[in-house]
């Protein structure tokens, strides 16, 4: 029976986990799996709970289908009936600009849009901004090879100018994935876009193109993200982790060859490779002091966690997991009724442009967004704080915290009262920032891993932040741990 260990205990590392199941079952390859968690629950950052009549996320909300990972998996653990769509009704969202929420422009795709009228009456954008963005028609692509990589910023002010990065760009990409704009590769993260320039050599023409050919319920309505994409779960999106974790723990006793443990309040001190009389190729040492011989090693971790704990490894591995740098966000849970929100809410939310100097960074409307959030008549908010641009706000004590974002609130939905109840999550250092180079640093790390067998890493920290991408990530890291195994 062959023994493998897995540090971390996030979706990634479930992911990971439950691929060796099935492919144990499949193979007929008997395997003792050992899955370490440092904290007190499984799960990782997707974290769901319930309090009077709400439902809370208090990590991530939705994931996109685009991807086919996330629901592939909804499927094979028998969850197709209970995911969920994003309200039909109400898929738009809106942008700050001068302390008020405008629309995003119908057909807006994040960076450029597909629908021309709905962008020339827009109110987000001066009519120099709009001229300015309309030049990208005319501009000539930039010759680049394959391997070339420009920031998102860089990318924004070449073909559609200053004020769309300012007003746009920056706030729908940074609500995604809390970066500075100055220093994100858009090659791995918005690939698509330099593909467009590539392909047609205008953005906007290639945006417009795409579009014809999108379906009118798919173009009703719909702005800014493509929301008719995203899905969750009727219980929110730990109903995905407590589904894997249940599966999980159907094998303690080697049943049908497989035998798992999950292991909480448990960390992995230091992975070696194992050069006793054992036969197995690596050892993990535990803070309880014991230590695991394995065949095969995932570490389903942050990228700097999994560099401390190979410090005796390669050292152009460690350097180049140090390279991969971190944001810390804060995410705030507010209950109110109805009737103390002035804004229509008639939309899934907004984001906040850096150059409008507000606390808040994005506000989810989550009971529109998704049904069964909030008790009829009530609102569920749920707000952003921090990334990398305003790494100081989560310095801050949280009273005073929340009192910026009430401010935020006040101004922007006319929210007076208190809210029912206020919840705060911390996500330190959860974020990876994808900075220009950052496949190339990937590639090395991938690289240097196949000197290392029976070694993989997993995560969002290399090919993908969403949780379709960790998804994936985890079942790529358990085929190649059960082919190493298998030898």
């Amino acid at each position: 029976m062959k023994r493998i260990v897995i540090i971390g205990a996030g979706i990634s590392g479930l992911a990971a986990a439950n691929r060796l199941v099935e492919l144990s079952q499949t193979t007929q390859q008997p395997i003792q799996l050992a899955l370490l968690e440092a904290s007190d629950r499984l799960g990782g950052t997707i974290l769901t709970e319930r309090h009077d009549g709400f439902l809370l996320e208090r990590g991530p909300d939705s994931f996109i289908s685009e991807k086919p990972e996330a629901v592939a998996l909804a499927h094979r653990l028998g969850l197709e009936s209970r995911l969920l769509q994003t309200n039909a009704g109400q898929r738009r969202s809106f942008i700050v600009r001068q302390g008020k929420l405008r629309a995003v422009p119908e057909g807006f795709q994040l960076l450029a849009p597909s629908r021309m009228w709905p962008f020339i009456t827009s109110n987000i954008f001066s009519f120099e901004g709009k001229l300015r963005m309309a030049g990208d028609l005319l501009l000539p692509r930039k010759k680049r090879t394959v391997a070339d990589d420009e920031s998102l910023a860089d990318f924004v002010r070449r073909r559609l100018g200053r004020e769309a990065l300012e007003r746009m760009a920056q706030p729908m990409v940074g609500g995604i994935y809390t970066a500075n704009p100055e220093t994100l590769s858009l090659r791995a993260t918005l690939p698509r876009f330099l593909e467009l320039e590539q392909e047609h050599r205008s953005i906007i023409l290639g945006m417009w193109r795409r579009g014809r050919s999108q379906s009118p319920a798919e173009k009703a309505g719909t702005s800014g993200a493509r929301y008719s994409l995203f899905l969750s779960f009727d219980d929110g999106i730990q109903v995905l982790t407590d589904a894997l974790a249940k599966k999980l723990t159907g094998y303690p006793v080697g049943q049908d060859g497989v035998q798992v443990a999950l292991r909480v309040n448990t960390r992995a001190d230091k992975v070696e490779q194992n050069f006793g009389r054992s036969g197995s190729a690596w050892k993990v040492t535990t803070d309880w002091g014991d230590t695991l011989e394995a065949d095969a090693v995932c570490l389903a971790l942050p990228a700097y966690q999994a560099a401390s704990l190979l410090q005796r490894m390669n050292r152009q591995l460690i350097d180049a997991l140090k390279q991969i740098k971190y944001a810390s966000t804060a995410t705030i849970n507010l209950a109110y009724r109805r009737s103390d929100i002035k804004h229509s809410l008639n939309g899934f939310g907004f984001v906040v442009p850096f150059i409008e100097r507000r606390s808040v960074l994005a506000c989810t409307f989550s009971s529109v967004k998704f049904p069964g959030r909030a008790p009829d008549d009530h609102v569920l908010l749920r707000v952003f704080v921090g990334g990398a641009l305003q790494p100081e706000l989560l310095e801050l004590e949280e009273s005073k915290m929340l009192a910026k974002v009430r401010a935020d609130l006040r101004a922007l939905l006319g929210i007076e009262r208190e809210p029912l109840f206020t919840k705060v999550t911390t996500w330190s250092n959860s974020m990876p920032q994808y900075e220009v180079g950052h496949l190339e640093r990937v590639k090395l790390i991938e690289e240097t891993l196949n000197e290392l067998p029976g070694l993989t890493l997993c995560g969002n920290a290399y090919r993908g932040a969403g949780i379709p991408d960790c998804i994936r990530s985890g079942e790529t890291a358990a085929e190649k741990m059960m082919q190493y195994a298998a030898q």
